[in-house]
């Protein structure tokens, strides 16, 4: 869309340069009189035309696109079971925010933060 303005103000920006000239010539002695006054003024209309649409010509919208991402946890954890390895604290759900692809528990007694990790089953 912002081409398309930009190719609408320069061909009015042209129009009015030409209609200036017309304008100029039509005064002249061996100018076209009044055919180039009227040239001149369909020139100005036009491009007076062409500035106002592309004044409203608007840019699209941008769709919000909303993101959520779920921290699925491997095995047989509980979230009730979850605590801190510093402070042994009970962690919940909103203590657990996935950074750069990990899974990072922050803990909101000690203010610790580790990256939560699968201990082997066996």
């Amino acid at each position: 869309m912002k081409a398309i303005k930009i190719i609408l103000f320069v061909i009015a920006a042209g129009l009015l340069v030409f209609s200036f000239l017309f304008f100029l010539g039509a005064g002249d002695v061996t100018g076209g009189g009044t055919n180039w006054l009227i040239t001149g003024g369909v020139m100005v209309v036009i491009a007076f035309v062409l500035i106002f649409f592309a004044t409203r010509i608007k840019a699209p919208t941008q769709e919000i696109t909303n993101v959520s991402v779920n921290i699925d946890l491997p095995g047989e954890v509980g979230m009730d079971t979850i605590k801190c390895k510093s402070c042994g604290g009970v962690l919940s759900k909103k203590d657990i925010k996935l950074v750069a692809g990990a899974p990072i528990v922050s803990c909101p007694y000690c203010g610790t933060s580790y990256q939560l990790t699968e201990e082997p089953k066996w």
